[in-house]
């Protein structure tokens, strides 16, 4: 084990991370989900990954209840990898862990933005 391994498993690196995912990953989700980019917005997230086989998670997360998980694996195929090299690069985050973090977050963000169980309707 090197002294880098020993530094990124460490408290205080993953603090430092954790810091800096609550402060970029806001922003990295509102650029996936584009307000008016190339993201399309949130409508276009939730069609991209209903096409690509993932409506039950989808729903879940739209409707009341457990919301279902997505794997990093998945939301990277639907963004496409580029995209998420893109902003991984642009946040100076690794990929990977970019990934990990919206995976784990846009469900979240899905359910908030749809309390009612519809999404808001966009112009």
């Amino acid at each position: 084990m090197g002294i880098l391994d020993s530094l990124e498993n460490s408290d205080a690196f993953k603090g430092v991370l954790g810091q800096l995912e609550s402060a970029v990953i806001p922003v990295v989700l509102s650029e996936v989900l584009g307000n008016g980019g190339q993201g399309g917005g949130l409508s276009a997230i939730v069609a991209k990954l209903q096409q690509a086989g993932l409506g039950d998670q989808v729903k879940s997360w739209i409707g009341n209840g457990q919301n279902l998980p997505i794997t990093a694996e998945q939301l990277q195929q639907v963004l496409g990898s580029d995209t998420v090299k893109q902003l991984a690069a642009r946040f100076n985050i690794p990929v990977d862990q970019l990934s990990k973090v919206l995976a784990q977050q846009l469900p979240a963000v899905v359910d908030h933005a749809s309390p009612d169980g519809r999404l808001p309707h966009t112009a």
